[in-house]
Formats: C-alpha cells, structure tokens, sequence
C-alpha cells in the first residue's frame, strides 16, 4: 500500500492543496507538523496527528516537529470562540520541554524538534510588516472561518494579537522552506485556513510551490464530542495527569461503532490485521476484541509494553467475576500501585470524596442514591458502611472508576 492509499484508509486526509494525492508516492517530501505548547502534556486528539506524522515516516519522509514557543504565548484563535488565557514565557518553555520527550518517544527519536521562538524572537516589527504582511490581503484573511466567526460576534471579537497569528504561522512555514527545505504541512482541520498563510506566503515571496494536508478532527460518533474528552475532562498522554490504568480503560470502553475507525488512526496495524479483528468482533460483539486490541496497543505505544501489560492484568482482575477478597497477595499488590488507597471511615461519602470518586460529599450522596456506588461488588448504600470487611476492599464507582479502602 502506497502512502497515498494509507492514508486515504486510515482516515487521515480532509483537505490538501495537492491536485493528486498520489504525488506524495513519487518523491521524498520534507514535511512539519506543528504543536501546541499551551499545556504540559498532549491529549489523545494530538495522538492522532502523531500517528500521522508516524506514517509519513514509516513510508520514509523527513518530519520536522515544530514547537510553538513563540506563538503559544499568543494563542491560536483557530478552533476557539474566545481568546486563550495567556502564559508566560517560563510556563511554555516548560510546556515544550514536556511535549519535546514525549514526540521524541512516542513518533521518532529522529525527528528534528524545532522552536519558533529561535528564529520568531529577533524578528523586527518593521521589516515583518514589509516583507511579510504586505503579501497578505485583508480580504482574504477577515474571510477565513475562525476569523469572520470572532469578528462578527459582538460578545467576544477578536484582539489584533490573535488576528496576527495566521500570519507568524506563514512566517514560520516560510522559515522551514528556506533552512530545511520544508515543502510539506500537516496539520488538523481547524488549521487549514493558517496553513494556507504559509502557501500564500511561499508562493508570494519565494516564487516556489508548497502544499498542506489538513486531517479531520477526531469525533466519538456515540456522543458526538471531540474525541478524548470525557466527564473527567481530557485523556492526557502524560501519566502524571491521565494514569496509565484509566487510559487503559478509556479505550477499553470505546463505542463499537467507531472501534475499527480507531484502530486504524490511533494503531499500526495493517489492513490485513485489522479486517481478521474487525471479523472476530463482528462475530462476538460481547468479547469486545477490537477494544482489548485497541487498549492494548495504544497504551503500550504511549507507556511502554511493561506498564501496558501491568494495567492489562489489573483490568482483567477489576472486572474478573471471581471474588476480589481471595486476590492473590502480589495482584493486591499490583492493585495498590495503580489505584487510589485510602482508609476506611464511619463517613461513607467522606471516603467516596478521599478516593477521587466524588468531589464532594453531596455528589458521593447522589452516586449512592442512585446505585452507582459498589463495595466489593456489592451495591452500597448511604449508610451501609458495614459492607467494608477487615483488610483491603474494592470501591467502585460507575463502570470503570475504582480505589481500595482499608479497614483495620
């Protein structure tokens, strides 16, 4: 299968400025991919464009991964309905840190890793509006979605320092073409209108022709949400803010309408080896096969075939039928490293809230009124405290949200 034709398959291609997409099989393309440095950690959502950045690779391209030091501390308008907080300069060089080790790791430790603020920090105000802006038509840019969308709702607008970050994004394209060679970029949908700056801009000043492919944001086609977002909040790729166990588990608990979908985004597997899993599934929806594949390999990509095959364990004794008070000494061990542990209390709804389970003694009522609340899997009640044995017991709450409480 040619690069073209994978990711057609995958799913990973929604707009391109490419007439033919099978261009892309007959030559060696320099691509980047840009990343936000607005948070300490990425999200399953920007998984995904890594996961196309892997197939460009594997098909043998040249990626460059380009941290937004400098126009993080702006904030892209693209995608949002008001203007970001802004960080300081200390917060994101953290941020990219951060992010830098985890692309490192989870895409290639060959990837070259660039900063925009090396090159965006000496930039001039008036040489930029000179050599840059004025190839830019306010025409063309008030019309473009997340631009007309700001500037016509009166409650929010949109501050000049937003306005000008299509325009820094051109810049860097631009920066890309002429040190590297850069002649390719990826990016997400909402992106689209901002990668166009730097075509625009490359054409304009440098004569040359350059391209973009956007891919389609990831949607859960059983809420209709961006996917990866949950009551929770986000799915987080940095174990510190999403522990390893409940990332397990978020993909466990995919819907079966979109399993094959990610498979095939968030997963290396073939076609070959996705249509035999997506055929024994479809045999035995009940055994769930697509999900414990999916699980499996995206946690292990992410954190490693050692902690993947430890929450692989835990899962299957958090949902084994068998009875969670005859465990094993080493698996209650194993337990304990990823679960909350807390002591027990005569106050049920104060021990919810000590696990993580509620947060507050007014929700922990409610999950207990509502019979979302289990002890050992026993359903519990507000006040039977009583179900809590001598020893180490299993909390639970919902489908997938546990802690051990120990009573003396």
């Amino acid at each position: 299968m040619t690069l073209s034709e994978e990711l057609v398959w995958r799913g990973f291609v929604q707009q391109t400025t490419l007439s033919d997409l099978a261009a892309l099989d007959q030559q060696k393309w320099t691509f980047y991919h840009g990343f936000d440095a607005s948070a300490d950690s990425q999200t399953v959502g920007n998984l995904a464009a890594m996961m196309l950045d892997k197939t460009f690779i594997r098909h043998g391209h040249k990626a460059i991964m380009l941290a937004g030091g400098a126009t993080s501390l702006i904030g892209d308008p693209g995608g949002k309905d008001k203007e970001r907080e802004l960080q300081d300069e200390k917060a994101i060089k953290h941020n990219v840190e951060h992010a830098e080790k985890l692309i490192k790791r989870i895409i290639s430790d060959k990837v070259t890793v660039v900063n925009n603020i090396d090159w965006l920090k000496d930039v001039k105000l008036l040489p930029f509006l000179r050599d840059v802006g004025k190839h830019f038509g306010m025409a063309s840019l008030v019309q473009r979605d997340f631009i007309a969308q700001r500037i016509n709702d009166p409650s929010t607008g949109i501050s000049y320092t937003e306005f000008s970050y299509t325009l820094l994004q051109g810049y860097d394209y631009l920066h890309l073409f002429d040190k590297h060679g850069c002649s390719l970029q990826l990016g997400g949908s909402d992106q689209w209108g901002n990668c166009l700056s730097g075509v625009e801009l490359i054409r304009r000043s440098r004569g040359a022709e350059a391209h973009v492919i956007t891919m389609p944001l990831i949607i859960n086609k059983a809420t209709g949400k961006k996917f990866g977002k949950t009551e929770e909040g986000a799915i987080w790729l940095d174990e510190a803010k999403t522990g390893a166990l409940m990332f397990y588990q978020f993909w466990l608990n995919v819907d079966d309408e979109g399993a094959e979908t990610y498979l095939k985004i968030f997963t290396e597997y073939d076609k070959p080896a996705i249509d035999l899993l997506m055929a024994e599934f479809h045999e035995n929806p009940a055994g769930r096969i697509a999900q414990r594949a999916l699980a499996y390999k995206v946690t292990e990509l992410v954190h490693g075939s050692k902690r993947a095959d430890e929450v692989k364990k835990v899962t299957e004794i958090l949902f084994a039928d068998g009875d969670f008070l005859e465990l094993a000494k080493d698996d209650m061990q194993l337990l304990k490293k990823e679960l909350p542990v807390v002591k027990a209390s005569e106050d049920l709804p104060e021990v919810i809230v000590s696990a993580g389970l509620a947060s507050s003694k007014i929700e922990a009522r409610k999950f207990l009124d509502s019979g979302a609340i289990s002890v050992n899997h026993q359903k519990a009640g507000p006040n039977n405290l009583d179900l809590f044995v001598v020893g180490n017991n299993l909390l639970r709450r919902g489908k997938n949200r546990f802690a051990i409480v120990e009573k003396k």
